[in-house]
């Protein structure tokens, strides 16, 4: 207990590891549950049915597992789940899901969320994703691994991210987001490849080229969603199969989408 401040008020029934840090006038409730390693800076609450992993970082004056925003919610006993090592900054409000939806709100593991983020009932976020400052989530919206979303962006209800996007500045997000794209603009609109991300995250030059002709396909050949479709899946084998894996991530995506995609 030495790594509660005196200050802080942890009810009872929660769950801390011996070695969570709590910080000056932090208000953990009743159904928390903290895994070893984890640090709540001061005056960060955290309630609801919320359980977290280890060694995650949340700075002052974050809400984390409060009741969701969703008129329709009566106090239903749903949840919020956080992975390991992620950090989330200053003004954070991470809310619980709804019985309406899966009835959890899910981050991953390693994710950056900074400074004013907001995610709304049921997201789920993947891992090794970066969100800057003030990205606002609606409720249901789905991202998914190594994504970077620019500040003050807004998502949709609904929408879908896929791996390897990069969302520019100040976007407004209504349509899905294919995985490896990069978009920006409000309207939205897709501009190129994310090359960078994916040569940081050491795709090879047979797999950038590869998703580059998907990028062709589906923003320049002048062809229909459902023929760029055909177009991509006559892709796999032909660079002896090394982004076959890359193929059918977008072709799995596209099969998946709803809302209709960014283009």
């Amino acid at each position: 207990m030495a790594l509660i401040h005196p200050t802080a008020l942890i009810d009872p029934s929660a769950e801390l590891d011996s070695s969570v840090t709590v910080g000056a006038y932090s208000l953990i409730g009743s159904h928390v549950k903290i895994a070893a390693g984890t640090k709540v800076g001061p005056h960060v609450v955290i309630e609801g049915h919320t359980t977290i992993g280890r060694d995650n970082s949340f700075f002052q004056f974050s809400s984390i597992g409060a009741a969701n925003q969703d008129k329709k919610y009566a106090g239903e006993p749903t949840t919020l789940v956080i992975g390991d090592r992620n950090t989330v900054r200053e003004f954070c409000t991470l809310n619980v899901g709804t019985v309406q939806d899966r009835g959890e709100t899910r981050v991953g593991d390693d994710n950056w969320i900074m400074a004013y983020c907001h995610l709304a009932h049921d997201v789920v976020i993947g891992n090794h994703n970066v969100l800057a400052n003030g990205v606002t989530f609606a409720g249901h919206v789905t991202v998914g691994d190594h994504v970077t979303i620019g500040g003050l962006t807004g998502i949709l209800q609904r929408m879908r991210i896929g791996d390897h996007a990069m969302i520019g500045f100040q976007a407004h997000v209504s349509q899905d987001v294919p995985p490896f794209m990069t978009v920006d603009g409000n309207p939205l609109a897709a501009r190129a490849v994310n090359v960078v991300g994916l040569k940081r995250r050491d795709f090879s030059a047979e797999r950038i080229a590869v998703i580059r002709q998907i990028y062709k396909l589906i923003y320049r050949s002048g062809h229909t969603l459902d023929e760029a479709k055909v177009a991509i899946a006559a892709l796999k084998g032909t660079d002896g199969g090394i982004a076959d894996g890359d193929v059918d991530n977008m072709l799995n995506f596209l099969a998946a989408s709803t809302r209709g995609i960014v283009r």
